[in-house]
């Protein structure tokens, strides 16, 4: 099974109001395992970047300025991304903007069904707990010493690493529960084989005390 972890950049919170697409970050899972296959692209949003935006992920326009508008990026990310589902925190947002973009160039959106929305995880399973990203990665002990500032691949492989605690899938890979059953019934064999074997005879000390008790009894049917 594969998904791909989506995180965004961007020059603000709402694109109907002209904010655009700074970056975006993608890793790749098969059956919830990251692959290593990796997708990152800065954008030109051809804006001013505001001050509030920068203070989150610390990329300016003249930064920016060099790297080349979304129109160029979006055929390379719809191709690695595919039909996948994507696992994206506080879905609405990140696919709001990406759609918003798509529209604007003429391609078809990616439909919100494929999101899978870890907010929404995991305020089902910690219910009025803090589900920020920063939140659920202390809770899940995983290192996020690094995120100084967002970034788009940076922040994608965090949740990637939260994700797969949100769904509980860390846990023993299939090929061992495959292998177990093997090795399982070798161990059984060989400690069969080595096992003491249960007289099941009466031993000539056991006969004489059978005698005896038996000549005790009085009417003994045994004595004929």
């Amino acid at each position: 099974m594969r998904e791909i972890v989506f995180d965004t950049e961007t020059t603000g919170l709402d694109p109907k109001s002209g904010h655009k697409l700074v970056e975006v970050g993608c890793i790749e899972l098969v059956n919830h395992l990251p692959t290593g296959k990796t997708f990152q692209r800065y954008m030109n949003p051809g804006r001013d970047m505001p001050a509030e935006a920068m203070a989150i992920h610390g990329l300016t326009g003249e930064f920016l300025a060099k790297f080349p508008a979304f129109d160029a990026v979006a055929e390379p990310l719809l191709e690695f991304i595919g039909d996948s589902p994507l696992v994206i925190h506080n879905a609405d947002f990140d696919m709001g903007f990406l759609n918003f973009e798509l529209k604007a160039i003429g391609l078809a959106p990616v439909p919100r069904e494929r999101a899978i929305d870890t907010l929404q995880i995991a305020r089902r399973r910690f219910p009025g707990a803090p589900a920020s990203l920063d939140a659920l990665c202390k809770r899940f002990n995983v290192d996020a010493s690094a995120r100084n500032v967002h970034g788009a691949l940076l922040d994608a492989e965090l949740l990637a690493a939260v994700y797969i605690e949100l769904i509980g899938a860390r846990e023993p890979g299939l090929e061992l529960a495959v292998a177990a059953p093997g090795a399982a019934k070798a161990a059984a064999g060989t400690a069969l084989a080595r096992r003491e074997p249960v007289p099941s005879a009466p031993t000539p000390e056991e006969l004489a005390a059978h005698d005896k008790f038996v000549a005790a009894l009085p009417k003994a049917i045994w004595l004929g």
